[in-house]
């Protein structure tokens, strides 16, 4: 068994950073590029060298290819002593009066368009090909290849923070433990571990709620959204909490203490911003003043799991006993029933029954959608049963189509003539092996609920994960994309393994170590 996880999990891995590949290929290669521009309400406004700079700036930060500048390329020229400053400032400001710096400007130009070259770079003049005193304006260009891509998104999945992350200078670099938080007042036995030079101020920390114990220590990127949820990473996206404020006492490094939703456990370096304004002087002693606020509902995650995990436990609770009987009442008025059902989700699109079951639960008073303001159990009620009724349907097909098969087998009546009562035959033989398959589907069902379900939770405004995909897609996301395709494949691996060992746990006489003969 041991063998064949690791062998399973191996492929799956494989499987994974192939479908990423494929999605980044249709993304990057097959996809105009141009597309990014449709909703931004910038990139119309620009016009010649800056929007060649604007559109380049962009397309790099979409991850499409790598862009040189080369204002910039001269600046580190500058910084390495290579170029003269007083004779490119020179250049800048006289022109063709100085013509040392003339000459200097011109070397520039040739070194940077022979080095990027060589370097596979297309260089391209900008519209305007000069500025003030004649400077040069050109950038260079290259696109990004699959194999780079892929490197780059990988090896930046999983983040390790350390005291050596943050570039700028924070002083005397270093980690501290205390027993009493200072977020807290620095009265209340709160143990967390403090970092200075760290991304995040709080590396790990104690609070009351679940599961008691945090950590910023390890973060997982799965990417970056460019305007669904602008510069904020997928994973955060889909497990930050959403809703109204929560306030609470803090204490703030500065000593002043507010009731406030801040969070001082989320505060991450922000350069610079302690000396924006007498603000932030106000809270804070250093540069970790980016934090996020406490609210009071769940993560998008959250929402989209809780009303799926509730869905699939009502599916399997009316699906089983009902597929069992519609088997052994096999042309019965239940299994007839059954079958009218069966047909009739099949029939109907699902938007069609999903807005009739609204409707009909909307006449009995129930609330038809999400408020995050006024939160009330009520409101899970229609987005649950909706999301149940396809699968109630399927599971019941399949356990009834399942059974009557086994009721058929030659074993059954080998056992029926060998004196077996037809309630041992039933719960030893024909129920056992019939719910093999069943049972294989639960992980891919439970683990399903984290990815929502699109067409539910538009209809219930639900704040879930399942409308994130397709957000992603018409906004041209690509961050987005990649990552929830990846969060996909994921659990759709782990599914097919947890599925796999599920059914060899049920039933001894699978193995997945000998060979068929």
């Amino acid at each position: 068994m041991t063998k064949y996880l690791i062998s399973r999990i191996l492929r799956a891995i494989v499987s994974v950073v192939i479908v990423v590949a494929v999605v980044m290929v249709m993304i990057y290669s097959f996809l105009d590029k141009q597309s990014i521009f449709a909703n931004d309400p910038v990139y119309p406004k620009q016009k010649g060298n800056a929007k060649q700079i604007y559109m380049m700036q962009e397309w790099e930060r979409y991850g499409y290819l790598d862009y040189v500048n080369y204002t910039e390329y001269v600046q580190s020229l500058i910084n390495s002593g290579e170029v003269s400053q007083d004779k490119y400032d020179a250049h800048v400001s006289l022109g063709k009066d100085a013509v040392g710096a003339t000459a200097e400007a011109k070397s520039s130009v040739q070194k940077f368009t022979e080095y990027y070259q060589s370097q596979g770079y297309t260089v391209v003049p900008m519209a305007q090909k000069t500025g003030a005193g004649g400077q040069p304006r050109l950038y260079a260009y290259k696109d990004i290849p699959i194999l780079n891509r892929l490197w780059n998104y990988f090896s930046g999945l999983i983040k390790i923070d350390n005291i050596h992350t943050v570039q700028e200078d924070v002083g005397e670099r270093g980690l501290t433990f205390t027993l009493y938080d200072p977020a807290y007042g620095g009265e209340k036995f709160s143990p967390a571990i403090i970092g200075n030079g760290t991304r995040h101020k709080y590396l790990v920390y104690c609070s009351d709620s679940f599961p008691f114990i945090h950590q910023n220590l390890l973060s997982i990127n799965l990417g970056m959204s460019y305007s669904v949820n602008k510069n904020i990473d997928v994973f955060e996206t889909m497990t930050a909490s959403q809703g109204s404020f929560v306030k609470s006492t803090v204490t703030y490094p500065t000593g002043w203490v507010e009731e406030t939703a801040d969070d001082l456990h989320s505060a991450i370096h922000s350069p610079g911003s302690l000396s924006m304004g007498d603000l932030n002087q106000r809270y804070y002693v250093d540069d970790y003043t980016s934090v996020t606020t406490v609210k009071s509902g769940m993560s998008k995650m959250g929402y989209s799991f809780v009303i799926g995990i509730l869905s699939v436990i009502l599916a399997y609770f009316l699906a089983i006993p009902m597929g069992i009987a519609m088997a052994l009442k096999k042309d019965k008025l239940i299994d007839k029933l059954g079958t009218f059902y069966i047909i009739f989700i099949m029939a109907v699109p699902s938007l069609g029954y999903i807005f009739l079951f609204k409707s009909i639960g909307s006449t009995a008073g129930l609330p038809a959608k999400f408020d995050m303001q006024d939160p009330t159990w009520l409101m899970y009620l229609l987005p649950i049963v909706s999301l149940a009724l396809p699968s109630i349907a399927n599971l019941m097909k399949w356990l009834r189509r399942y059974m009557i098969d086994q009721m058929n087998s030659d074993y059954v009546k080998f056992a029926r003539s060998g004196g077996l009562s037809e309630r041992e035959i039933f719960s030893k033989h024909i129920l056992k092996n019939a719910i093999i398959p069943i049972v294989h589907g639960i992980p891919a069902s439970v683990l399903g609920a984290l990815t929502g379900a699109i067409i539910t939770e538009r209809v219930y405004v639900v704040p879930g994960v399942g409308n994130l995909l397709t957000e992603a897609i018409n906004s041209y996301d690509n961050g987005v994309i990649v990552g929830v395709t990846l969060f996909y494949a994921l659990l759709s691996v782990t599914a097919v393994i947890l599925g796999d060992v599920l059914m060899s746990m049920v039933d001894p006489r699978i193995s997945f170590t000998t060979k068929a003969r």
